[in-house]
């Protein structure tokens, strides 16, 4: 083989191999944003069923429920001349609606969505939860909660899925009284 055809034989290989790479490297070099798109939605196009076990099943209180239990708290509140802000959040602590009664003082909003926060948490009432204090004194560090009486879970089949807070009566059992007065309201 002659000097010219090497040349021309090497170039060709070497045409055709980078060409090859060429494309293998544009055909993986897909956009990030096309990538994720994919992603979510081969996972949003997937059956959620009791037999997938990348999905799980949440219950939530919906707003009208939440609305409703604050609004029992409330008034059982107003008919002892109670002057209190009530709040209901979420599983995730998310508050889903606060009511702040005429007159309640200023901390008792912060209060009530952080015994909702602290109750939904543990799933536990804050009356309880303020006694594990002594054991545990390093619970009141924990940012968003306060453990005093006055937040309640909102609970189905067991598991916590809100929570109800009072604050701004005088005494923490008083505002529990009124936010348990509210989770009752949801089971009639």
């Amino acid at each position: 083989m002659n000097t010219r055809t090497r040349v021309l034989t090497g170039t060709a290989l070497a045409v055709a191999l980078g060409a090859g790479a060429f494309g293998a490297v544009s055909a993986s070099a897909t956009p990030a944003s096309d990538v994720a798109s994919a992603s979510v939605a081969s996972v949003s196009s997937k059956k959620d069923g009791p037999g997938d076990k990348n999905f799980t099943t949440t219950t939530h209180l919906t707003i009208d429920a939440a609305t409703r239990a604050a609004q029992v708290a409330l008034k059982a509140a107003e008919s002892e001349n109670q002057k209190v802000t009530v709040a209901v959040v979420d599983r995730n602590g998310n508050t889903i609606v606060t009511l702040r009664g005429d007159g309640a003082g200023p901390q008792s909003y912060e209060s009530a969505q952080r015994k909702a926060f602290t109750a939904v948490s543990w799933n536990a009432p804050t009356s309880v939860l303020a006694g594990r204090l002594a054991q545990t004194p390093n619970l009141k560090d924990i940012p968003g909660t306060l453990f005093l009486g006055g937040g309640t879970p909102v609970q189905a089949n067991g598991a916590p899925v809100a929570g109800v807070g009072v604050a701004g009566a005088p005494s923490g059992d008083l505002d529990e009284k009124f936010a348990k007065a509210g989770v009752d309201a949801l089971g009639k």
